[in-house]
Protein backbone atom coordinates (compact mmCIF):
# COMPACT_ATOMS: atom_id res chain seq x y z
CA UNK A 1 0.00 0.00 0.00
CA UNK A 2 1.79 2.92 -1.16
CA UNK A 3 1.62 6.33 1.35
CA UNK A 4 -0.93 7.99 0.61
CA UNK A 5 -3.52 5.33 1.03
CA UNK A 6 -2.25 4.62 4.02
CA UNK A 7 -2.72 7.93 5.27
CA UNK A 8 -6.61 8.04 3.76
CA UNK A 9 -7.30 4.19 5.55
CA UNK A 10 -5.74 5.82 9.10
CA UNK A 11 -7.48 8.72 9.01
CA UNK A 12 -10.89 6.73 8.47
CA UNK A 13 -10.20 4.71 10.63
CA UNK A 14 -10.05 7.95 13.22
CA UNK A 15 -13.27 9.37 12.00
CA UNK A 16 -15.37 6.33 12.33
CA UNK A 17 -13.77 5.85 15.91
CA UNK A 18 -13.95 9.89 16.89
CA UNK A 19 -17.82 10.01 15.39
CA UNK A 20 -19.09 7.03 17.87
CA UNK A 21 -17.44 8.38 20.91
CA UNK A 22 -18.80 11.86 20.30
CA UNK A 23 -22.19 10.67 19.95
CA UNK A 24 -21.92 8.47 23.35
CA UNK A 25 -20.05 10.76 25.15
CA UNK A 26 -22.87 13.66 24.67
CA UNK A 27 -25.22 11.54 25.35
CA UNK A 28 -23.52 10.34 28.77
CA UNK A 29 -22.86 14.07 29.12
CA UNK A 30 -26.35 15.76 29.08
CA UNK A 31 -27.52 12.63 31.09
CA UNK A 32 -25.08 13.22 34.13
CA UNK A 33 -24.92 16.94 33.29
CA UNK A 34 -21.16 16.38 33.19
CA UNK A 35 -19.74 19.56 31.32
CA UNK A 36 -16.07 17.24 31.04
CA UNK A 37 -17.77 14.74 29.07
CA UNK A 38 -19.65 17.41 26.68
CA UNK A 39 -16.37 19.20 26.31
CA UNK A 40 -14.60 15.65 25.58
CA UNK A 41 -17.54 14.92 23.26
CA UNK A 42 -17.31 18.07 21.32
CA UNK A 43 -13.25 17.42 21.47
CA UNK A 44 -14.11 14.12 19.46
CA UNK A 45 -16.15 15.76 17.03
CA UNK A 46 -12.91 18.31 16.38
CA UNK A 47 -10.88 14.83 15.86
CA UNK A 48 -12.72 13.96 13.77
CA UNK A 49 -12.61 16.97 11.45
CA UNK A 50 -8.95 16.80 12.02
CA UNK A 51 -9.39 13.25 10.23
CA UNK A 52 -10.75 14.82 7.38
CA UNK A 53 -8.46 17.53 6.54
CA UNK A 54 -5.15 14.78 7.04
CA UNK A 55 -7.19 13.08 3.95
CA UNK A 56 -7.74 16.69 1.75
CA UNK A 57 -3.84 17.07 2.75
CA UNK A 58 -2.51 13.68 1.40
CA UNK A 59 -4.82 13.96 -1.20
CA UNK A 60 -3.20 17.75 -2.47
CA UNK A 61 0.27 16.48 -1.52
CA UNK A 62 -0.16 13.65 -3.21
CA UNK A 63 -0.88 15.28 -6.60
CA UNK A 64 1.78 14.81 -9.61
CA UNK A 65 4.21 17.88 -10.34
CA UNK A 66 2.83 20.65 -12.85
CA UNK A 67 3.90 23.36 -14.08
CA UNK A 68 3.82 25.93 -11.44
CA UNK A 69 5.02 23.32 -9.00
CA UNK A 70 7.88 21.16 -10.45
CA UNK A 71 8.87 19.38 -7.13
CA UNK A 72 5.23 18.28 -6.22
CA UNK A 73 3.00 19.72 -3.76
CA UNK A 74 4.18 17.38 -0.10
CA UNK A 75 5.05 20.57 1.70
CA UNK A 76 0.65 21.22 2.09
CA UNK A 77 0.92 18.29 4.37
CA UNK A 78 2.78 20.48 6.80
CA UNK A 79 -0.07 22.66 6.04
CA UNK A 80 -2.36 20.17 6.71
CA UNK A 81 -0.56 19.71 10.29
CA UNK A 82 -0.87 23.65 11.12
CA UNK A 83 -4.77 23.78 10.48
CA UNK A 84 -5.36 20.67 12.89
CA UNK A 85 -2.54 22.53 15.21
CA UNK A 86 -5.38 25.10 14.95
CA UNK A 87 -8.63 23.34 15.72
CA UNK A 88 -6.23 21.61 19.17
CA UNK A 89 -5.49 25.11 19.74
CA UNK A 90 -9.63 26.37 19.59
CA UNK A 91 -10.77 23.11 21.42
CA UNK A 92 -8.20 24.21 24.11
CA UNK A 93 -9.25 27.63 24.53
CA UNK A 94 -13.05 27.29 24.31
CA UNK A 95 -12.61 24.24 26.35
CA UNK A 96 -10.53 26.18 28.90
CA UNK A 97 -13.15 29.21 28.58
CA UNK A 98 -16.18 26.73 29.41
CA UNK A 99 -14.03 25.11 32.28
CA UNK A 100 -13.60 28.66 34.18
CA UNK A 101 -17.24 29.21 33.96
CA UNK A 102 -17.80 25.87 35.79
CA UNK A 103 -15.62 26.79 38.21
CA UNK A 104 -16.98 30.27 39.12
CA UNK A 105 -20.70 28.72 38.77
CA UNK A 106 -20.32 24.80 39.53
CA UNK A 107 -22.73 22.57 38.44
CA UNK A 108 -23.01 19.67 40.95
CA UNK A 109 -22.65 16.41 38.34
CA UNK A 110 -25.07 13.07 38.37
CA UNK A 111 -22.93 9.98 37.58
CA UNK A 112 -24.50 6.92 37.14
CA UNK A 113 -22.32 3.12 36.41
CA UNK A 114 -23.48 3.36 33.03
CA UNK A 115 -22.18 6.26 32.20
CA UNK A 116 -18.67 5.52 33.68
CA UNK A 117 -18.23 2.44 31.79
CA UNK A 118 -18.45 4.42 28.64
CA UNK A 119 -16.16 6.82 29.89
CA UNK A 120 -13.79 4.10 30.71
CA UNK A 121 -14.05 2.54 27.06
CA UNK A 122 -13.37 5.66 26.06
CA UNK A 123 -10.38 6.18 27.44
CA UNK A 124 -9.25 2.59 26.25
CA UNK A 125 -10.12 2.95 21.98
CA UNK A 126 -9.02 6.30 22.34
CA UNK A 127 -5.09 5.97 23.76
CA UNK A 128 -5.28 2.70 21.49
CA UNK A 129 -6.55 4.90 18.55
CA UNK A 130 -3.93 7.59 19.18
CA UNK A 131 -1.28 5.03 19.15
CA UNK A 132 -2.39 3.49 16.17
CA UNK A 133 -2.28 6.84 14.39
CA UNK A 134 0.42 8.27 15.29
CA UNK A 135 2.97 5.10 15.19
CA UNK A 136 1.53 5.11 11.04
CA UNK A 137 2.38 8.54 11.03
CA UNK A 138 5.89 8.14 12.34
CA UNK A 139 6.09 4.91 9.83
CA UNK A 140 5.45 6.91 6.81
CA UNK A 141 6.64 10.29 8.51
CA UNK A 142 3.52 11.94 8.31
CA UNK A 143 3.21 15.29 10.56
CA UNK A 144 -0.38 15.49 10.26
CA UNK A 145 -1.13 12.10 11.25
CA UNK A 146 1.51 12.73 14.36
CA UNK A 147 -0.31 15.90 15.53
CA UNK A 148 -3.64 13.69 15.16
CA UNK A 149 -2.22 10.80 16.64
CA UNK A 150 -0.47 12.78 19.61
CA UNK A 151 -3.65 14.86 20.08
CA UNK A 152 -5.82 11.45 20.55
CA UNK A 153 -3.98 10.09 22.90
CA UNK A 154 -3.93 13.74 24.81
CA UNK A 155 -7.91 13.33 24.36
CA UNK A 156 -7.39 9.97 26.12
CA UNK A 157 -6.13 11.57 29.18
CA UNK A 158 -8.83 14.17 29.07
CA UNK A 159 -11.17 11.82 29.98
CA UNK A 160 -9.47 9.53 32.36
CA UNK A 161 -9.54 13.35 34.17
CA UNK A 162 -12.89 12.99 33.74
CA UNK A 163 -13.05 9.19 35.60
CA UNK A 164 -10.92 10.29 38.14
CA UNK A 165 -13.04 13.37 39.12
CA UNK A 166 -15.74 11.23 38.89
CA UNK A 167 -14.41 8.97 41.86
CA UNK A 168 -13.34 11.71 43.29
CA UNK A 169 -16.99 13.15 43.57
CA UNK A 170 -18.66 9.73 44.53
CA UNK A 171 -15.90 9.25 47.67
CA UNK A 172 -15.89 12.49 48.83
CA UNK A 173 -18.89 14.72 47.59
CA UNK A 174 -15.79 17.62 46.05
CA UNK A 175 -16.31 18.14 42.56
CA UNK A 176 -13.29 18.74 40.55
CA UNK A 177 -13.98 18.05 36.72
CA UNK A 178 -14.08 21.91 36.14
CA UNK A 179 -10.67 22.10 37.51
CA UNK A 180 -9.21 18.97 35.92
CA UNK A 181 -11.08 20.45 32.79
CA UNK A 182 -9.14 23.50 32.73
CA UNK A 183 -5.84 21.90 33.37
CA UNK A 184 -6.66 19.90 30.18
CA UNK A 185 -7.37 22.71 28.47
CA UNK A 186 -3.95 24.03 29.13
CA UNK A 187 -2.55 20.47 27.69
CA UNK A 188 -4.32 21.04 24.85
CA UNK A 189 -2.73 24.75 24.40
CA UNK A 190 0.48 23.45 24.64
CA UNK A 191 0.49 20.70 22.52
CA UNK A 192 -0.87 22.68 19.32
CA UNK A 193 1.66 25.48 20.14
CA UNK A 194 4.41 22.71 19.68
CA UNK A 195 2.73 21.42 16.44
CA UNK A 196 2.10 25.04 15.35
CA UNK A 197 6.23 25.59 15.71
CA UNK A 198 6.98 22.38 14.09
CA UNK A 199 5.19 22.64 10.97
CA UNK A 200 6.02 26.37 10.60
CA UNK A 201 9.63 25.61 11.19
CA UNK A 202 9.13 22.57 8.23
CA UNK A 203 7.46 25.29 5.98
CA UNK A 204 10.04 28.15 6.46
CA UNK A 205 12.69 25.37 5.92
CA UNK A 206 15.36 24.00 8.34
CA UNK A 207 18.52 22.74 8.39
CA UNK A 208 19.12 19.46 6.76
CA UNK A 209 18.59 16.79 9.42
CA UNK A 210 21.86 15.63 10.59
CA UNK A 211 21.88 11.59 9.77
CA UNK A 212 20.68 12.69 5.69
CA UNK A 213 23.19 15.05 5.45
CA UNK A 214 25.85 12.39 7.02
CA UNK A 215 24.87 9.85 4.32
CA UNK A 216 24.61 11.97 1.08
CA UNK A 217 28.03 13.26 2.34
CA UNK A 218 29.68 10.13 2.76
CA UNK A 219 27.88 8.69 -0.36
CA UNK A 220 29.73 11.46 -2.47
CA UNK A 221 33.45 11.42 -0.74
CA UNK A 222 33.12 7.65 -1.35
CA UNK A 223 35.04 8.48 -4.87
CA UNK A 224 38.78 8.62 -4.83
CA UNK A 225 38.70 11.63 -6.77
CA UNK A 226 36.58 13.65 -4.71
CA UNK A 227 38.97 15.60 -1.87
CA UNK A 228 36.40 17.07 0.04
CA UNK A 229 32.63 17.53 0.32
CA UNK A 230 31.01 21.39 1.55
CA UNK A 231 28.02 23.56 1.46
CA UNK A 232 25.32 20.73 1.05
CA UNK A 233 22.01 22.34 0.93
CA UNK A 234 18.71 20.15 0.95
CA UNK A 235 15.34 21.87 0.71
CA UNK A 236 12.69 19.78 1.75
CA UNK A 237 9.37 19.77 -0.75
CA UNK A 238 7.14 17.64 1.33
CA UNK A 239 8.03 14.38 3.57
CA UNK A 240 11.05 12.52 2.15
CA UNK A 241 11.13 15.08 -0.98
CA UNK A 242 14.34 16.72 -1.01
CA UNK A 243 15.97 18.74 -3.96
CA UNK A 244 19.61 19.82 -3.12
CA UNK A 245 23.00 21.00 -4.23
CA UNK A 246 26.65 20.49 -3.20
CA UNK A 247 30.18 21.16 -3.28
CA UNK A 248 33.08 18.82 -4.28
CA UNK A 249 36.65 19.72 -4.41
CA UNK A 250 38.38 17.56 -7.15
CA UNK A 251 42.31 17.71 -8.75
CA UNK A 252 42.78 20.48 -10.83
CA UNK A 253 43.53 18.55 -13.74
CA UNK A 254 40.33 16.74 -13.88
CA UNK A 255 38.96 16.89 -17.54
CA UNK A 256 35.42 18.58 -18.69
CA UNK A 257 34.52 14.91 -19.66
CA UNK A 258 35.90 13.11 -16.25
CA UNK A 259 33.98 15.65 -14.29
CA UNK A 260 31.37 15.26 -16.38
CA UNK A 261 30.54 11.17 -15.37
CA UNK A 262 32.13 11.77 -11.95
CA UNK A 263 28.92 14.19 -11.06
CA UNK A 264 26.77 12.07 -12.87
CA UNK A 265 27.51 9.62 -11.12
CA UNK A 266 27.30 11.31 -7.68
CA UNK A 267 23.56 12.21 -9.13
CA UNK A 268 22.55 8.69 -9.36
CA UNK A 269 24.10 6.90 -6.53
CA UNK A 270 22.43 9.79 -4.07
CA UNK A 271 19.45 9.52 -5.84
CA UNK A 272 19.02 5.55 -5.52
CA UNK A 273 19.90 5.66 -1.57
CA UNK A 274 18.41 8.97 0.10
CA UNK A 275 15.96 10.00 -2.97
CA UNK A 276 17.25 13.17 -2.86
CA UNK A 277 18.12 14.71 -6.29
CA UNK A 278 20.75 16.83 -6.38
CA UNK A 279 19.97 19.22 -9.33
CA UNK A 280 23.82 21.33 -8.89
CA UNK A 281 27.47 19.82 -8.01
CA UNK A 282 29.61 23.10 -8.12
CA UNK A 283 33.76 21.92 -8.39
CA UNK A 284 36.78 23.66 -6.46
CA UNK A 285 39.78 22.81 -7.70
CA UNK A 286 42.62 21.78 -5.38
CA UNK A 287 46.03 22.40 -6.82
CA UNK A 288 48.29 19.40 -7.19
CA UNK A 289 50.72 20.11 -9.01
CA UNK A 290 52.25 23.25 -7.53
CA UNK A 291 54.21 22.19 -4.50
CA UNK A 292 54.31 25.68 -3.15
CA UNK A 293 50.35 26.26 -3.50
CA UNK A 294 50.07 23.37 -1.35
CA UNK A 295 52.31 24.33 1.89
CA UNK A 296 50.46 27.89 1.32
CA UNK A 297 47.44 26.09 1.55
CA UNK A 298 48.50 24.67 4.96
CA UNK A 299 49.99 28.31 6.27
CA UNK A 300 46.50 29.88 5.51
CA UNK A 301 44.32 27.24 6.88
CA UNK A 302 46.53 27.15 10.24
CA UNK A 303 45.63 31.14 10.17
CA UNK A 304 42.11 30.42 9.43
CA UNK A 305 41.12 28.08 12.00
CA UNK A 306 43.08 29.78 14.82
CA UNK A 307 40.29 31.92 15.16
CA UNK A 308 36.93 31.13 17.13
CA UNK A 309 34.29 31.94 14.74
CA UNK A 310 35.66 29.92 11.73
CA UNK A 311 34.20 25.90 11.61
CA UNK A 312 35.36 25.08 8.81
CA UNK A 313 37.89 25.90 5.74
CA UNK A 314 38.02 24.88 2.03
CA UNK A 315 37.98 25.50 -1.84
CA UNK A 316 41.47 27.07 -1.63
CA UNK A 317 42.84 27.27 -4.92
CA UNK A 318 45.97 29.59 -6.07
CA UNK A 319 45.55 30.96 -9.25
CA UNK A 320 49.55 32.17 -10.60
CA UNK A 321 48.11 33.33 -13.87
CA UNK A 322 45.97 35.86 -12.10
CA UNK A 323 48.22 35.99 -8.79
CA UNK A 324 45.16 34.83 -7.09
CA UNK A 325 44.28 32.95 -3.90
CA UNK A 326 40.78 32.34 -2.58
CA UNK A 327 38.85 30.19 -0.59
CA UNK A 328 35.74 29.79 1.63
CA UNK A 329 35.09 30.01 5.02
CA UNK A 330 32.35 28.63 7.16
CA UNK A 331 31.66 30.58 10.27
CA UNK A 332 29.63 30.47 13.26
CA UNK A 333 26.02 31.77 13.06
CA UNK A 334 26.78 33.64 16.52
CA UNK A 335 29.43 35.84 14.40
CA UNK A 336 27.28 39.23 14.47
CA UNK A 337 29.80 41.35 12.11
CA UNK A 338 30.83 39.11 9.19
CA UNK A 339 31.84 41.72 6.99
CA UNK A 340 34.51 43.12 9.54
CA UNK A 341 35.57 39.50 10.35
CA UNK A 342 36.34 38.63 6.53
CA UNK A 343 37.64 42.20 5.84
CA UNK A 344 40.67 41.26 9.19
CA UNK A 345 41.38 37.88 7.73
CA UNK A 346 41.85 38.93 3.81
CA UNK A 347 44.04 41.66 5.61
CA UNK A 348 45.96 38.84 7.59
CA UNK A 349 46.57 36.59 5.09
CA UNK A 350 47.40 39.64 2.20
CA UNK A 351 49.86 40.37 5.00
CA UNK A 352 51.88 37.63 4.76
CA UNK A 353 51.73 37.39 0.76
CA UNK A 354 51.53 40.91 -0.71
CA UNK A 355 51.68 39.91 -4.15
CA UNK A 356 48.43 38.51 -4.55
CA UNK A 357 44.93 39.44 -4.69
CA UNK A 358 43.17 37.37 -1.68
CA UNK A 359 39.16 36.41 -2.17
CA UNK A 360 37.53 35.18 0.83
CA UNK A 361 33.81 34.07 0.77
CA UNK A 362 32.04 33.72 4.32
CA UNK A 363 29.82 30.92 4.37
CA UNK A 364 27.00 29.55 6.89
CA UNK A 365 26.94 25.73 6.93
CA UNK A 366 23.61 24.70 6.23
CA UNK A 367 23.37 21.30 7.18
CA UNK A 368 23.53 20.08 10.56
CA UNK A 369 27.19 18.21 9.92
CA UNK A 370 30.10 19.85 8.66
Amino acid sequence: MDRSKKIIRTSIVGIAANVLLSVFKMVVGLISNSIAIVLDSINNLSDALSSVITIIGAKIAGKKPDKQHPFCHGRFEYIAASVIALIILYAGITSFIESVKRIITPVMPDYSVAALIIVAVAVIIKFLLGKYVERTGKSINSSALIASGKDAILDSAVSLSTLVAAGIFLIWGVSTEAYLAAIIALLLVKTSVDILRETIAQILGERAEGELARRVKEIVSDYDQVYGVYDLILHNYGPDTYVGSVHIEVPDVMTVAELDKLERDIVERVYAAEGVILTGISVYGRNTTNAEAIEVRHVIRKIVMSHDYALQFHGFYIDEERKLIQFDVVVDFALDDKSQACADLTAEVKALYPDYEVRIVFDSDASDIL
